[in-house]
C-alpha cells in the first residue's frame, strides 16, 4: 500500500468517526445558543444507541431503530428542560446526571434482557444503514487522485453520513436565516429582551433541548447500527465531551463545527492505523497515546489555546420573568 492509498484510507475513516462528533455537536450548538448548556450530550447518545439497537433486533428495520433512538433522546432532553427550564435548576448538575442515569440504565435493562454482558444481540445487514455507492463511481475510480478519493472517501457511506455533513449548512440557515434562529440566538444572548417582544422564553427554549435531542438520537443510532451492529456497554466513549470541546473549539458556529469535529475523527483515524505501526528513529509506539490524543487536543483547546471562546451571554442562567 503505497502512501496515497493509505492517506485515502484515513480520510475514510475519517469521515465515518466525526459522524457521531457532528450530530452531537450540533446538538449541542442548539442548546447552548439558546441559554441552555447540555453536558448530558454523552447521556443522550448512549440512550439513543441502546434504544436504536434494540428497536432494530426487535423489528429488523434500521429506521425503527432511528426513531426509537430520536424518540428516547427527545425524552432524556425532556428531563433535562424541565429541570434547568421549568424548575430553573442547576444545568450543569443535570446534564450530569443524565450523563450517570443513562450508563447505568443502559447497562441494566441490556443485562436484564438480553443477559450479553452489558451488550445487545448482534444485528444482521438488513437491521442495519447500510453503504450506499454513489453514481459514477465504476467511471471514475481509475482516475488519479480523484477517482479513489470519490470511491473510497465520498461514496461507500451510509445515510446518515450523508444526512450529518447535509446537516451542518441546514443549521447554519436555520440559525442565522429564520425567524426561529433569530430568536433562539437572541434568547441565549439576552432573554429578558425577548420576553418583553412577547416571546416565550420558556418555550424557545424548550424547542431548543428537542432539537438536541432530536440531533443526537441520529448520534447516538449512527453508532450502534451503522458504526456497529449491536449496542456495546458504554460505547460512546467520552465522545459526547469531546463533542462539546469541538463545540467550544468552533465557537458555537456551524460550518466551524464540522471542521473541529473531523480534526478530533482525523486522531482518531490516525490512532487506530498506528496501531503496530512503527515510526523512523522511534520504532513502536504504544497505541495508548496515539488514542490519548483525542482527549489531550480536548485538554489543550479547553486550557483557552484557541483564544476567546466566548458562551452566549446567558448561557447556564435559568430565566426568571420579570413581574
Amino acid at each position: 500500500m503505497d502512501n496515497f492509498d493509505i492517506l485515502v484510507s484515513i480520510l475514510g475513516s475519517t469521515v465515518r468517526l466525526s459522524i457521531p462528533l457532528i450530530f452531537t455537536a450540533l446538538a449541542g450548538l442548539f442548546s447552548e445558543r439558546a441559554g441552555i448548556f447540555d453536558i448530558g450530550l454523552e447521556g443522550k447518545m448512549l440512550a439513543a444507541a441502546f434504544a436504536a439497537a434494540v428497536a432494530a433486533h426487535l423489528t429488523g428495520s434500521a429506521l425503527t431503530g432511528l426513531a426509537a433512538g430520536i424518540l428516547v433522546s427527545i425524552a432524556f432532553s425532556l428531563v433535562h428542560g424541565f429541570a434547568s427550564i421549568t424548575n430553573r435548576g442547576n444545568q450543569i448538575v443535570s446534564g450530569v446526571a443524565i450523563n450517570f442515569v443513562a450508563a447505568g440504565l443502559t447497562i441494566v435493562l441490556s443485562q436484564t434482557w438480553f443477559g450479553q454482558g452489558g451488550r445487545t444481540p448482534q444485528l444482521p445487514g438488513t437491521a442495519r444503514f447500510q453503504p450506499i455507492t454513489l453514481p459514477g463511481v465504476d467511471l471514475v475510480r481509475d482516475v488519479p487522485i480523484i477517482g479513489p478519493l470519490y470511491a473510497n472517501v465520498i461514496s461507500g457511506n451510509n445515510l446518515l453520513t450523508y444526512l450529518a455533513f447535509l446537516a451542518i449548512p441546514l443549521s447554519w440557515w436555520v440559525l442565522y436565516r429564520t425567524r426561529f434562529g433569530l430568536r433562539l440566538r437572541a434568547v441565549g444572548e439576552n432573554p429578558g429582551a425577548v420576553d418583553t417582544a412577547g416571546i416565550s422564553v420558556t418555550w424557545l427554549r424548550y424547542r431548543a433541548v428537542i432539537v438536541a435531542g432530536f440531533l443526537c438520537g441520529f448520534s447516538g443510532t449512527y453508532l450502534a447500527i451503522a458504526q456497529s451492529a449491536a449496542f456495546i456497554n458504554n460505547m460512546s466513549a467520552g465522545k459526547g465531551y469531546i463533542a462539546l470541546a469541538a463545540l467550544i473549539f468552533a465557537k458555537w458556529k456551524p460550518v466551524p463545527v464540522m471542521f473541529a469535529c473531523l480534526l478530533f475523527g482525523f486522531l482518531d483515524a490516525l490512532a487506530n492505523f498506528m496501531q503496530g505501526k512503527s515510526m523512523p528513529l522511534i520504532g513502536e509506539v504504544p497505541v495508548q497515546i496515539f488514542q490519548a490524543l483525542p482527549y489531550v487536543l480536548t485538554c489543550i483547546l479547553l486550557a483557552g489555546f484557541i483564544g476567546a471562546a466566548n458562551p452566549p451571554k446567558a448561557g447556564g442562567v435559568p430565566y426568571v420573568k420579570e413581574r
